[in-house]
Parts: C-alpha cells; sequence; structure tokens
C-alpha cells in the first residue's frame, strides 16, 4: 500500500505506509462534535454499503474500508454532500493485507478522533458447483470471512477493553447454524465466526463493550447472484435497518429478517442422521 497525493490510500503495493496528507473529518460545527465515530469493513456495496449510509443517517462519522476504490469514495461522497460536510472517509483495503491492520486502524482511529463502534461485513462466497473441491476458493473464502475477521476485530476488542466502552459488530450468517451440502468452506467460516463473536462477547462484557453477532438470511447482493432455491430475499437497507435496531437495543444476536430465527432453531435441533438425508 502506499500513499497518494490526495490522501487516499492506494493498496496495489505490499507494504502499509502512513499517508502523507492525513485525512480529517470536518466536524467543527458544535452539534456535530459529539456524533460518535465508526469504522464499517466491507462498506464498498452489499450490507456493507447500507450500513454505512444507516449509520451516517444516525449521526455517526465513519471510516469506509473496501477492496473497490470507486465504489467507496462514490458512497463517501455521497455521504458527505447529504451531511454538507465530510463526515465519512475512504480507505481502500484488503482485508487478506493481514500485515498492515494495526497500523491502517491506529491511523483510522487517529483520524477520527476517537472509536466507538467498528462492523466487519466484509465476505466472500465463490461459486462452487456440486461435488467440486477447491482449495484456492477454500482458502480465499476463509481468509476473507474468518481471518479478516479476527484480524480487524482483535484491534477493536483490545482498543474498546482498554477505554472501557465500544461496540463490536460481525455479520456472519444462518450458513454458521448448520453444515449444509452447498458450500462447505463457506459453513465453516460463519460457524468459526459466530463462535469467535461469542467467545469475544463474552470476555468484553465485563469490561463493558457490546458485542453483537449479525445472522442474515437471502439478502439481494451480489453475492446472491449464483444462488438456487432463494426466498425470502430483502434489500440490503432492510438488513441494515434490523442491524442499526440491534446495536441501539443491544441485542446479542440478531436475523434478517427476523422469521429467520424460528427456521435457525428448527434446523439446530433436526437430529444429523435426519438432516444429511435432506440434501440441504
Amino acid at each position: 500500500m502506499r500513499s497518494t497525493t490526495n490522501g487516499r490510500l492506494d493498496c496495489t503495493g505490499s507494504g502499509a505506509t502512513l499517508m502523507t496528507e492525513k485525512k480529517q473529518l470536518n466536524l467543527t460545527e458544535t452539534p456535530l462534535v459529539q456524533r460518535p465515530r465508526a469504522i464499517v469493513v466491507g462498506a464498498s456495496s452489499g450490507i456493507g454499503a447500507a450500513l454505512a449510509r444507516r449509520l451516517a443517517a444516525e449521526g455517526y462519522a465513519l471510516a469506509l474500508l473496501g477492496r473497490r476504490a470507486g465504489q467507496l469514495e462514490e458512497l463517501a461522497a455521497a455521504i458527505n454532500r447529504s451531511a454538507g460536510q465530510t463526515v465519512a472517509l475512504a480507505y481502500p483495503h484488503d482485508v487478506t493485507h493481514y500485515d498492515e491492520i494495526p497500523a491502517l486502524f491506529q491511523q483510522i482511529v487517529a483520524a477520527l478522533g476517537r472509536l466507538d463502534l467498528l462492523a466487519y461485513v466484509a465476505g466472500v462466497m465463490p461459486p462452487l458447483a456440486p461435488n467440486e473441491y477447491n482449495f484456492e476458493k477454500a482458502r480465499q473464502t476463509v481468509e476473507v470471512n474468518l481471518l479478516g475477521a479476527i484480524a480487524w476485530l482483535d484491534q477493536a476488542a483490545m482498543l474498546f477493553q482498554r477505554q472501557g466502552s465500544g461496540q463490536i459488530v460481525g455479520v456472519s450468517s444462518i450458513a454458521g447454524d448448520r453444515g449444509r451440502v452447498a458450500h462447505p468452506p463457506y459453513h465453516a467460516t460463519k460457524a468459526g465466526l459466530s463462535t469467535y463473536l461469542e467467545s469475544l462477547r463474552n470476555r468484553l462484557a465485563k469490561h463493558g463493550v457490546h458485542v453483537l453477532t449479525v445472522k442474515p438470511g437471502f439478502v439481494d447482493t451480489e453475492m446472491l447472484a449464483g444462488a438456487s432455491r432463494t426466498f425470502w430475499v430483502i434489500p440490503p437497507a432492510q438488513a441494515a435497518g434490523d442491524i442499526w435496531k440491534a446495536i441501539r437495543r443491544r441485542r446479542q444476536v440478531v436475523y434478517t429478517p427476523a422469521r429467520w430465527r424460528l427456521i435457525a432453531l428448527t434446523l439446530i435441533h433436526i437430529p444429523s442422521f435426519i438432516f444429511r438425508r435432506l440434501s440441504f
């Protein structure tokens, strides 16, 4: 990653360097000084972009991270136009560049002034044909969905534990509740992320830190394009609304839409010898 003259991050290199021109929020007006601060990782599109818009509408100042620089910059510009000042900063970033994350995290927190919430929404599900076993696709899925999440959320956990406050949001999936036939690596990463978030919740509760696990069903995003047998498909904005309500109410786990909770309870309690015959 190298810095450019306009202060944006260039992620084409292998090493991380600090920006030559620091990004700054423009929060000089008295009513806006009290804006809470949030980082959204995976904000280029889908649920991440929708959540960024919702948080901005609820008064947050934001750092937006994602691989697609163009879409990220457009989102930040739209949020800033709506706010009438700079309240969103864009940081193009590949979550698999793990070594860059600690320094980048510190840099972003310094630019924001403080941090109140970090949401990890990044995720991939490479197309996998029936009976296909592809280690490269599995590796990519693990690196983004699980290792990237741990790399970022560990940083937030350390900061929030020290300051005695903060909120962590991890977007897992109902796909992590049982191991179905369609995409073993994806199901495994979402199960791992859900367990990781539960462990963080138990570790951080005594420090005043709230951890939310989000388990969407089918959401109308790019990831859903190749999926079959979809139903109850909702737009990203609806998922973002459910996530915001859960953040505000300090929920531990939220399914979106809510009806998936009943499906999950049913799936979890189906005996294995029956479940494996369902080809589900």
